[in-house]
């Protein structure tokens, strides 16, 4: 056992800075830096465009799941685009089909995309679906969270102002009182960014951690690879 922990602990400590540093950028970069006025408790009202703490998460952890090399970077990339284009395309549908307050048409938009996403497997093992899947459920996630916009009437807020913040017909229907109401098209563009960033945090975890193995290069990012990816289906 002693054993096993000296062999993780390069792969461990790596990935424990990268997530810190991660999650450090990622919340400064949505409540200080990239906003649009001061909230008056310490943070400000996030613009349309965020980087979503949880998503990186997903991509780093199918990486893994697909094989830890480059070839698994490349599947779960692709992964990431085709599931989030299919969750853009589900939302849309939806909210054309059936508006609030019926969700038939979100549930058979996503049933239809779901179905697509599956089928697309039979076109190469280049569609890594687990990956297409979390990336499909992320946007839908974060729809969800920033008010469902687009299904909701101005569900996503007007003008994304603390003016229009401080109005309820203006405001959105997302979480914390609207303050990350959010248009439908940036729920996409914010979670399929966010994804790929842990596409490249994943990357970076084996090389880094190979770079501090005591090890020829080579060698340790294949013992890496070798300790913590598993096969793919």
């Amino acid at each position: 056992m002693i054993g096993r922990i000296k062999s993780t602990a390069p792969l461990a400590l790596v990935i424990g800075v990268l997530a810190l540093a991660w999650t450090d950028l990622a919340l400064n970069f949505t409540f200080h830096w990239f906003t649009n006025g001061d909230l008056g408790n310490g943070l400000s009202l996030p613009d349309s465009f965020h980087l979503v703490v949880p998503a990186a998460f997903v991509t780093w952890g199918f990486f893994f799941a697909a094989g830890a090399d480059v070839a698994a970077f490349v599947k779960v990339v692709t992964a990431s685009v085709t599931g989030g284009l299919a969750a853009l395309g589900a939302m849309a549908a939806a909210s054309a089909t059936a508006d609030l307050p019926d969700f038939w048409g979100i549930a058979l938009w996503v049933g239809i995309f779901a179905t697509v996403l599956v089928l697309v497997s039979a076109a190469g093992d280049w569609h890594y679906v687990p990956a297409a899947f979390g990336a499909f459920a992320s946007v839908f996630f974060w729809w969800t969270a920033t008010g469902l916009d687009h299904w909701a009437p101005d569900g996503g807020g007007i003008g994304n102002s603390l003016k229009a913040l401080g109005d309820p017909a203006t405001a959105g229907a997302g979480a914390f009182g609207g303050v990350i109401s959010t248009p439908f098209v940036y729920v996409w563009l914010s979670i399929t960014v966010s994804l790929l960033c842990g596409c490249l945090l994943g990357l970076l975890s084996v090389k880094l951690a190979a770079l501090v193995t005591p090890r020829s290069a080579a060698g340790a990012e294949a013992e890496v690879v070798d300790q913590h990816s598993s096969p793919t289906s």
